[in-house]
């Protein structure tokens, strides 16, 4: 259930092509058959080795050169063709003059794809789809540990091996890194509680701000449903912004199926919402809500999966999810 986030970006991020990676706007799976994401499609990589990188491929990584204006794609030159390591090196290039980049904060990343076997480039986020990750939790200790004390505008390289699948040969994948901004967000909704229509599920927040729902015992609406729970006092959200959110799903008869609450990073992104590669009633609910706002949405199958299953959601169901709007941008 993972999802891409953008046309143009890398697809799935490219760091979640190499390293399957939860980043941004990817899911996680919980491990029990659940989804991981109101992701509308999936998408497959070539997955990474797990073997250890060797003082050689240390320094051949170090060789990388990535040349060009801070903000703008660089050119990125391999030292030998075809270029390959054993396993995961990340370097940095050159730090940022910009602020420090402290863990927690929401990171903008411009990413360049190339290929280890040419240097030829894959894909590009430059210079309009940043990809997006929490800083310290990436789900990469070798990243979160090379941001470590480093600034806005730190350039890195990142180069690591993929297992061959069936269709795809084995590879060193490679990428330059950018980060471009850093923001710190809200860790949960805020603003002005909003009472609910009747007959919705009722919401009941933990001392963090983690909902639960008591499920209504009405019949499920076939419409969808984006009732306002806390009114935020943010901006509105526009169409093919990039909405950061922290959510809860359920079925209509309260069976929990996911919740980005229960993983690290606990946010997820999701871009351009209206359009973006969700379910309809993720584009169509959060569209025209203010960030810090939290929405109750329930989702009717037409706007869901319809007649699909989808991990542990049966086919026609009727979805309920708690989501708090972050940001927007």
């Amino acid at each position: 259930m993972r999802s891409t986030t953008r046309a143009r970006g890398l697809a799935a991020g490219a760091l979640a092509l190499t390293l399957a990676a939860t980043l941004a706007a990817c899911g996680t799976d919980s491990g029990d058959g659940s989804t991981a994401s109101p992701s509308a499609s999936s998408s497959s990589s070539p997955q990474p080795t797990t073997a250890t990188a060797s003082a050689a491929d240390i320094a051949s990584v170090k060789k990388i050169t990535v040349v060009g204006d801070a903000g703008k794609e660089p050119k990125v030159t391999l030292p030998e063709k075809p270029f390959s390591v054993g396993g995961l090196v990340v370097n940095v290039v050159k730090d940022g003059d910009g602020d420090a980049i402290e863990d927690g904060q929401h990171l903008s990343v411009q990413i360049v794809a190339i290929s280890g076997a040419d240097g030829s480039v894959l894909q590009s986020s430059y210079p309009d789809s940043a990809e997006s990750f929490t800083a310290g939790a990436t789900q990469i200790p070798d990243l979160d540990a090379a941001l470590k004390g480093t600034h806005v505008g730190v350039r890195l390289t990142f180069a690591a091996p993929s297992a061959a699948t069936a269709t795809t040969p084995a590879a060193t994948q490679v990428f330059a890194l950018e980060v471009v901004g850093a923001k710190t967000i809200p860790t949960r909704a805020e603003g002005d509680a909003v009472a609910p229509e009747a007959g919705l599920p009722t919401v009941t927040l933990s001392d963090k701000g983690e909902p639960t729902i008591e499920p209504s015992t009405e019949k499920a609406p076939t419409t969808l449903v984006a009732q306002p729970l806390i009114k935020g006092k943010g901006a509105e959200v526009k169409k093919g912004q990039t909405v950061t959110v922290k959510y809860s799903g359920w079925l209509w008869d309260g069976t929990a199926f996911d919740s980005s609450w229960s993983r690290t990073p606990d946010t997820y992104d999701v871009a351009n919402i209206g359009e973006g590669q969700v379910i309809a009633g993720w584009n169509e609910g959060l569209v025209g809500q203010t960030v810090g706002s939290q929405v109750l949405l329930v989702v009717p199958p037409d706007k869901g999966y319809g007649e699909q299953a989808s991990g542990s959601i049966p086919a026609n169901s009727t979805l309920v999810f708690v989501v708090d709007i972050l940001d927007a941008s």
